[in-house]
């Protein structure tokens, strides 16, 4: 079934920010997502709801979120806050979306959704090499209108990616040359009372200038559930398993190649693995792309980007949601977003690999 068949904004919301002042950055950024900001609170309201979690306990959650936020970085609390002053909305509203992933822990319910990522080391024309870096995000299609493409100005570093209405970072690339892709992993540990792992994104996004520097914030990071970033600059790509056992740091695969999907490739975390929320299809995409990999070149952007496009009888890898689906298993690929570290751009495809002749394109240099 199409993607078509469900609404998207003819033109995708971009939020552009820019103030030394943390609150005034969130303030800002709520002004701007404040329509579409509701319809995300509403979804979500939804999904913890079938996920079993009664609103005092996602407001218990969100507040001691929050507070570990503030423990490690305050500025990161004061934009959270912003957000929700500039939005019109209550502070631990706004702190449930960045801790969404945290606060879904809590049920089986609602599976989280399925992502694919590729990095490889690339030559470069005239000599040398770089890294180059393209993902699905794939996430509940009923979220499908409530994410932007965002600019934040005003931190150590610039950065320019997408992110869901609300919650600070997801994947992008700063004006260091610093690149993140990040999927999501399951871990029976996962919990609330750490760093939520999209704030994490949002440390590692504002304040490394490097990949080095990026892993070191995130070791220092008190991480309580999981998550699988991908780290790269222009000499080095770092792929981390991160769990509540600790961050693990996984060896490129042939033809210096990171490839990630959603289960543990480090056999420490993956002993506790929730097996149920991915597998067999996340072992069946990774599969399948190493399979692809190992036959095709792919050392450029677009070689890279039809790797990802896949059809009937073919692992999801295009992930298109099943109109027969419940709530909370409707999943869609309803971004791409190639990232290179180098030009410190991110290109974001408004849809899936297979749609990338069809669907709006955004280009944002950091």
């Amino acid at each position: 079934m199409s993607l078509t068949a469900f609404p998207r904004p003819e033109r995708r919301l971009h939020v552009a920010v820019d103030s030394a002042d943390p609150r005034e950055r969130g303030r800002q950024r709520g002004g701007l997502i404040a329509e579409g900001l509701h319809g995300a609170l509403d979804v979500y309201d939804r999904l913890f709801a079938l996920a079993g979690i009664a609103e005092g306990t996602v407001r218990d959650d969100a507040r001691r979120a929050l507070d570990a936020v503030d423990a490690f970085r305050p500025a990161l609390r004061e934009q959270i806050e912003g957000v929700a002053e500039g939005a019109g909305v209550e502070p631990w509203r706004v702190a449930a979306l960045n801790a969404r992933t945290e606060i879904l822990a809590r049920g089986r319910a609602v599976p989280p959704g399925e992502c694919s990522t590729i990095v490889r080391r690339v030559p470069v024309p005239g000599g040398g090499t770089t890294h180059l870096g393209v993902q699905t995000w794939d996430w509940h299609v009923e979220l499908g209108a409530s994410w932007h493409t965002v600019d934040s100005a005003g931190g150590a570093h610039r950065h320019v990616g997408l992110t869901e209405h609300g919650i600070l970072a997801k994947i992008g690339v700063n004006s260091a040359g610093l690149a993140l892709h990040f999927n999501i992993l399951g871990h029976q540990g996962d919990r609330v009372g750490g760093l939520p792992v999209h704030v994490l994104a949002a440390l590692v996004l504002e304040e490394a200038g490097d990949a080095a520097h990026a892993v070191e914030l995130v070791r220092s990071a008190p991480v309580a559930s999981s998550g699988s970033f991908l780290l790269f600059d222009r000499e080095r790509a770092v792929l981390l398993d991160l769990s509540p056992e600790g961050v693990f740091e996984v060896p490129a695969t042939a033809g210096a190649t990171h490839l990630r999907t959603n289960h543990f490739l480090s056999p420490v975390p993956a002993r506790r693995e929730k097996t149920w929320l991915y597998q067999p299809d996340s072992g069946e995409r990774y599969d399948f792309l190493r399979g692809r990999l190992g036959r095709e070149p792919a050392t450029t952007h677009e070689e890279l980007l039809r790797l990802l496009v896949t059809g009937p009888g073919e692992p999801p890898v295009t992930c298109v949601p099943d109109p027969e689906a419940p709530l909370g298993r409707r999943w869609a690929s309803l971004a791409t977003v190639l990232l290179d570290p180098v030009a410190r751009t991110a290109r974001i495809l408004d849809g899936t690999p297979a749609e990338h002749a069809d669907r709006p394109w955004y280009e944002l240099r950091a």
